[in-house]
């Protein structure tokens, strides 16, 4: 079937074509063989990790060439031009989330890292036999094992938000699944699959009024849409490097101070300590309580790199260009009459997701013959088992955006599944 062409253009004042050439791995072609040069490179998996410019790989280069050295801990040159340049990446963090201070952003090697620290920290100081903690169906399993594991640990209960039938929180049940005992909230912002953007104000707003605190996973809106976490006013905050452009490796844990200096250090080691004794230890102050033994150094510039080319883009840029292939791709799937489902809301209620499944036909097949044609889409469960299993399949296709797409990706995507399913029709 043909598709329509679309009637979108670009967003006012942003033209994707411009910066794609500070990307060199999208200029990649796939599967080239003598005379055949292969297939352009359209990569659609942002929501498991994203590319990098130049600019971030530079940065890379330039500390390992010309600035390398551990942190805080030489008193020669080389170590204070890479404290310097570490200590500036962690600023440039605070100021993106608009945390309050320096001491509130804690360096991690990733969400995972990050929420595992609130459970092992926070979790088993504070957390008993006969508490909760609420979690949401959406939740990908970085924020479901540490709490189950928490759950062994103390006896707690997990408990969860429902989430209705195309993917949005059931907000009237939270009052009812809030109590007394509930400890935590753990919930995330956009989740990986369906792309739904919670209503965090509101759901952090009766958490407190209960009682509770509020991890939020940032992973998938961080990268994507403004976020200011005191306006937000969660007690912590996680997300990922290798999600927003910069390397992997390296991951931010916000978290308020008060709650910081009360949580004892989750790992232990070198930096994080005062004074270390044959009878014990003082811990450091913060963040260093909280980053034992070497940093990420070079992963944490990089990833001050890549805030620097996302603050030139701009976030409210970045979100109206992902609305726009996200409401193009839901065209171009609709179109192919194809048994199509969504997982997941309308385009307007969620980022730059699209994730579906096929009528009688597997979604690792799906991204076996997407890839193909040169378009690279996930494919499974997306480490969201319970997620799928709430909605009654075993692993699904999914296709993420980042402002370096462009509509015309989205086309070739379309076509591409639909000679997909050409190919199962004719088997």
């Amino acid at each position: 079937m043909a598709l329509a062409s679309s009637s979108l253009t670009t967003v006012s004042g942003f033209d994707p074509e411009s910066i794609r050439g500070d990307f060199p791995i999208l200029q990649t072609r796939l599967h080239a063989s003598g005379d055949n040069p292969g297939v352009p490179l359209v990569y659609l998996d942002n929501a498991a990790t994203t590319q990098r410019p130049r600019q971030v790989i530079q940065s890379l280069v330039d500390v390992y060439e010309k600035h390398y050295a551990n942190v805080h801990r030489g008193i020669h040159w080389l170590s204070d031009q890479s404290t310097d340049l570490y200590e500036e990446a962690r600023e440039k963090v605070r100021t993106f989330i608009n945390a309050r201070e320096r001491e509130e952003v804690i360096f991690t090697h990733g969400t995972t890292e990050s929420i595992n620290c609130v459970a092992r920290s926070w979790g088993d100081a504070n957390v008993r036999a006969g508490d909760e903690v609420l979690l949401s169906e959406m939740e990908h399993h970085a924020n479901l094992v540490p709490w189950y594991q928490l759950a062994e640990r103390t006896g707690c209960k997990v408990r969860h938000l429902p989430i209705t039938d195309d993917g949005r929180l059931v907000m009237d049940a939270l009052p009812q699944v809030l109590s007394e005992r509930t400890r935590l909230v753990g919930i995330t912002a956009v989740s990986n699959v369906l792309g739904t953007i919670n209503p965090l104000p509101e759901i952090i707003r009766q958490a407190h009024a209960a009682g509770a605190k509020v991890l939020v996973d940032a992973a998938q809106s961080v990268p994507h849409m403004a976020t200011d976490v005191q306006s937000l006013d969660c007690d912590f905050l996680a997300f990922s490097g290798h999600k927003m452009l910069g390397p992997s490796g390296v991951g931010i844990l916000y978290g308020k101070r008060a709650l910081l200096e009360e949580m004892p250090p989750f790992l232990g080691g070198g930096s994080m300590i005062r004074r270390v004794r044959l009878d014990g230890f003082e811990p450091a102050d913060l963040p260093a309580k909280f980053e034992a033994g070497t940093p990420p150094i070079v992963p944490a510039i990089g990833l001050g790199a890549a805030i620097d080319y996302i603050n030139q883009i701009g976030l409210d840029a970045i979100h109206a260009h992902e609305l726009l292939l996200t409401r193009r791709a839901h065209d171009v799937l609709e179109a192919l009459d194809a048994g199509v489902r969504f997982l997941g809301p309308k385009p307007e209620e969620k980022a730059g997701i699209v994730s579906f499944t096929l009528k009688n036909v597997h979604a690792h097949d799906v991204a076996q013959l997407l890839d193909r044609a040169g378009v690279a889409v996930r494919a499974g469960h997306h480490c969201t088992m319970p997620l799928h299993k709430r909605l009654s399949c075993t692993s699904s296709s999914r296709a993420s955006f980042y402002f370096y797409n462009t509509l015309g990706e989205v086309e070739t995507f379309g076509r591409a599944l639909g000679d997909a399913l050409r190919i199962f029709k004719r088997k």
